[in-house]
């Protein structure tokens, strides 16, 4: 009987990690998640970037600077903020991960500045520091005004 309580600990630790994972990582890391989890990580995804004022300002970038010319192409765990045609896309990616806001960039050497986070591929947000005003609308003019250029292949 211990073997049994020990794994069913083991199974709810990685349900509760896998929980905290972006959409991403979870494929990354070659796991499945459930269609209980993926809904799980669909709701918190939208509570996030409806709290963050992320998807306020994007739908806003889209009304006002393009001119309704944007897309938006939802993931369970983020959006991905397209624009252009042909050779002149581009795109602003946003990821969640817990309460954890994620703008996915080009490779680059990782920035000085403590908010966001930078790991050299990602601008990161802690619940705390998107809740600082104006923080995450700095990092989308940003990413609006250095957007990822996508390859002509796709």
């Amino acid at each position: 009987m211990s073997d049994t309580t020990e794994t069913s600990g083991v199974e709810a630790d990685a349900e509760t990690d896998l929980a905290r994972l972006s959409a991403i990582e979870i494929g990354e890391r070659g796991l499945t998640p459930t269609d209980e989890q993926r809904k799980a990580i669909r709701d918190n995804a939208r509570r996030v970037l409806r709290e963050s004022g992320v998807a306020e300002i994007l739908q806003t970038l889209n009304k006002h600077a393009l001119q309704g010319r944007g897309r938006f192409e939802e993931y369970d765990s983020g959006v991905l903020f397209k624009w252009g045609e042909k050779y002149t896309t581009r795109h602003i990616w946003v990821d969640v991960a817990g309460d954890q806001l994620r703008f996915r960039l080009k490779p680059h050497i990782r920035c000085k500045a403590p908010v966001p986070h930078c790991d050299g591929e990602y601008h990161s947000f802690t619940a705390e520091t998107w809740r600082i005003p104006n923080a995450v609308l700095r990092e989308i003019d940003a990413n609006y005004k250095r957007p990822v250029a996508e390859s002509s292949d796709d």
